[in-house]
């Protein structure tokens, strides 16, 4: 299964997206309103809980300074990936698009494709607020 968001415009340069991102305790300032829980576990690894979902805990699977930063599920039970590509229109903006990547049957793939849909808006929403 594969989601993208929509590319989004960001008022700040490429450096500092990827600075702010590379921060895995700003993921907290991006998750949806119904999150139950947030905490950074350690330097590549971070955890999170939304209402009525399980806990999932990321982690940093690899980064290119100012273009790409990959996290994925820390868990073989659901593996997938989430991938936030940053490309610079200029100094001061750039492009911010995030992918998703995982292996789903097709029953989980129908039951978690709207949830995670809306769950990689809210995050590219939230991110074009900064």
């Amino acid at each position: 299964m594969h989601i993208e968001t929509p590319k989004n415009t960001i008022n700040k340069s490429a450096k500092e997206v990827y600075e702010f991102l590379t921060d895995l305790q700003n993921f907290e300032k991006l998750m949806p309103e119904n999150i139950e829980k947030f905490a950074v576990l350690n330097d590549d690894r971070f955890l999170f809980a939304l209402k009525g979902m399980p806990e999932i805990v990321l982690e940093r699977k690899e980064q290119t300074p100012h273009q790409k930063i990959v996290l994925g599920a820390a868990s073989d039970k659901l593996p997938f990936t989430l991938t936030t590509d940053i490309v610079a229109l200029n100094e001061n903006s750039c492009e911010v698009n995030l992918s998703f990547s995982g292996e789903f049957n097709a029953m989980m793939a129908m039951m978690i494709k709207k949830p995670i849909t809306n769950f990689m808006g809210t995050l590219s929403d939230n991110l074009g607020t900064l």
